[in-house]
């Protein structure tokens, strides 16, 4: 066995760094403290006691594979669930920088996808988080330029971005490279096939400039790119057992967990309830998830990528722990990971408890859970 390394490369440490900007964003208030009454209802249900805490602080991304938290806060189905205790949500640009907001306290629960999950778990000694439910399984596909791939063997010697070195779609390219049999250093990105970890949106720039040939990207960005004329190749829900993976799940520190359990009960009754509305209504839900982006980033989606993206998410209770499992063992192939003890990443008691009693079948962690 190699001499041991650190949990993740330096250069992970250096990328983790990075993203700073989105905790200035939030700490200021950025896509978080409500500026309407409107957005206030959404935060604070009318009526309804206060829970054990006065506030709950939600970390997530302004993007589409995160819709339970953008569509269950846009529509104030997670904040009924809380009665009188507020609703504080931040949002987020990179996974590092919400692990950092939760080590510090700056949230209390997040949405968040398998890698930053691992990672934070990892270098905490298994002591910063726990995942606590699923939210969201597919929505990330490999776009290519028609002109110059047009099979999957066409990307030797060509340039694919990924999001950010070491990040879910990162970890999940260089585990399809090393499958195809092909050779490519993992910090650099330099090797059979270029990676080029570019910012999602800088993607689509970066291709209609031609720098990248196509990218392994997420949802909206992958349909992004398809406007623009480039044209799926693969989708990664192809390569996973029943077409399911994690892409985002539910965190929340130890610290809240242990002091505020019935808050999160009622933050977890908000995401099933908000899952359950999504999938019973997937054109309003689509509709409300556009409003909500358009709200922190001053604009909507086009139909053209909306409609082709919206359709390429489940939204689920699961959060697929046997996936979240088999993605850190890609990370450790790919060198990016050192053999983590995951176990106690899960603890899915609150929400099986929630899934009783609505008549739904309880979710498994894979052997991961709290002892």
């Amino acid at each position: 066995m190699s001499a041991p390394r650190t949990t993740l490369r330096r250069s992970i440490a250096a990328a983790a760094a990075l993203p700073l900007l989105a905790v200035a964003l939030t700490a200021c208030g950025y896509g978080s403290d409500s500026k309407d009454d409107d957005a206030k209802k959404a935060n604070v249900s009318a009526g309804g006691k206060k829970l054990s805490a006065d506030t709950v602080k939600i970390g997530y991304f302004p993007n589409l594979t995160h819709a339970t938290a953008l569509v269950g806060i846009q529509e104030g189905i997670i904040a009924k669930e809380l009665g009188a205790t507020e609703v504080k949500p931040s949002t987020f640009n990179a996974g590092p920088s919400e692990i950092e907001a939760l080590n510090a306290g700056s949230i209390d629960i997040g949405f968040i996808g398998p890698s930053p999950s691992i990672n934070g778990f990892t270098k905490s000694k298994g002591k910063s988080l726990r995942i606590i439910g699923g939210s969201a399984s597919g929505g990330v596909k490999l776009v290519v330029n028609p002109e110059k791939i047009k099979t999957l063997d066409d990307l030797k010697g060509k340039k694919i971005a990924t999001p950010q070195l070491g990040n879910t779609q990162d970890v999940a390219f260089l585990n399809w490279v090393s499958e195809k049999g092909w050779k490519v250093d993992a910090q650099s990105g330099k090797g059979d096939v270029s990676v080029v970890r570019t910012d999602n949106k800088v993607t689509p720039d970066a291709y209609k400039s031609g720098s990248i040939d196509g990218a392994w990207a997420p949802e909206p960005t992958a349909s992004k790119l398809v406007a623009q004329g480039a044209k799926v190749l693969l989708d990664e829900s192809t390569l996973w057992p029943d077409n399911k993976f994690v892409i985002t799940n539910i965190i929340v520190s130890q610290k809240f967990l242990d002091q505020h359990p019935d808050v999160v009960e009622a933050v977890l009754r908000g995401s099933v309830n908000t899952n359950k509305w999504i999938n019973a209504n997937p054109d309003e839900a689509k509709a409300s998830a556009n409003a909500a982006l358009k709200t922190l980033s001053g604009k909507e989606l086009p139909a053209d990528v909306i409609d082709p993206a919206w359709k390429s998410i489940q939204f689920t209770d699961d959060p697929l722990a046997a996936t979240l499992d088999a993605e850190a063992q890609h990370a450790v192939k790919a060198g990016l990971l050192d053999e983590p003890d995951l176990t106690g990443i899960y603890d899915l008691k609150p929400l099986n408890k929630i899934l009783k009693a609505a008549g739904k079948p309880e979710v498994a962690d894979a052997g991961l859970g709290v002892k």
